[in-house]
């Protein structure tokens, strides 16, 4: 098989992956892929050095003229309001999402933004809104929205395979609850405790994607922190190339984990800032003491490493197991 590439776009402080493997089964000879988008926050792109840049101007710049299968892992500002902006002129064939599709558009009314009393709350409340944007357009431009569920997948094109390990149905379930009680809550200190608590929950309802293209095994994780991997069984976590969860604060992984994962290259999705206690040093060393190479979306400052400024951060994937990175 041809090689498969997987590239992080550098959009700061979010993530954004694109995966693009060989198959003349699809339009142009090749099967498109994209996890989550960055975010749409302006002050995330202006004046920095490090080579960011909006998602949306990343693929127009590519030439990116069709999507076979994109995918929110939750809906947080910094994962899914870039992407809404990237996909509004790209025609995408499937989402796959947390929510299910009718209560995208049914139960999502349009949350006002001004009841906001604090940054994280502002960002939160876009994100909704954008959520369920996101998941109009992909329905109404004919696409097909997915609710994801465990053990959900299969063979996405030739030599490619892709497992959804998480989240459980349970947290799936919860997830529905919190949202339905939220956008049913009329009373304005109510629904913002509930926005709270539904903030505070949602990276541990992370969708957790396992893909293998021939031998090569890929955990790509979202936000998800140590306690969302509870009951996934340790041995389908083992992966040559993981991005570390929840951008890698100290909470992305630990001992553990990295034991079950025995990845050969690690990606930390932090921005050159260090956002939130991001790329976390402690976590860092973890990861570099297990053996594995370590990459970034960005140019956090990390001991040990030298990161040149880039827009994107390109590995070529072999299907025999083989991983080659490229700052570009």
């Amino acid at each position: 098989m041809e090689n498969m590439k997987l590239t992080f776009v550098n959009v700061g402080y979010g993530e954004a992956i694109l995966l693009e493997c060989p198959d003349p089964a699809f339009p142009g000879g090749c099967f498109t892929m994209l996890i989550d988008g960055g975010g749409a926050d302006p002050a995330e792109f202006d004046g920095n050095t490090s080579g960011r840049i909006p998602l949306r101007e990343y693929l127009k710049a590519r030439s990116l003229d069709h999507l076979d299968l994109v995918v929110n892992t939750h809906p947080h500002e910094d994962h899914v309001s870039g992407l809404l902006q990237a996909v509004e002129t790209i025609p995408v064939r499937e989402l796959w999402q947390t929510l299910p599709p009718a209560f995208c558009r049914e139960g999502m009314r349009e949350l006002d933004v001004s009841l906001a009393r604090n940054r994280s709350q502002d960002k939160f409340l876009h994100a909704l809104n954008d959520c369920a944007a996101l998941s109009r357009l992909v329905e109404d431009a004919g696409g097909t929205v997915r609710q994801v569920s465990p053990g959900m997948g299969g063979a996405l094109c030739r030599g490619l395979r892709c497992t959804v390990l998480g989240p459980s149905l349970e947290k799936l379930r919860d997830l529905e609850a919190r949202c339905e009680a939220l956008y049913g809550d009329s009373d304005k200190e109510a629904f913002l405790e509930k926005l709270n608590a539904l903030d505070a929950q949602l990276n541990n309802r992370s969708i957790i994607l396992l893909l293998e293209y021939g031998e090569t095994r890929i955990l790509l994780p979202g936000d998800t922190n140590l306690a969302g991997y509870e009951g996934i069984d340790p041995t389908l976590l083992r992966a040559d190339l993981f991005k570390v969860g929840h951008h890698g604060q100290r909470d992305g992984a630990d001992e553990k984990l990295l034991d079950a994962v025995q990845a050969k290259a690690v990606v930390c999705c932090a921005n050159s800032v260090r956002l939130y206690n991001s790329a976390d040093p402690k976590l860092m060393a973890l990861i570099r003491d297990h053996g594995a190479a370590r990459y970034f979306s960005d140019c956090p400052p990390v001991e040990g490493e030298t990161i040149p400024p880039h827009s994107a951060l390109v590995f070529t994937i072999g299907s025999d197991g083989t991983i080659e990175a490229e700052y570009q």
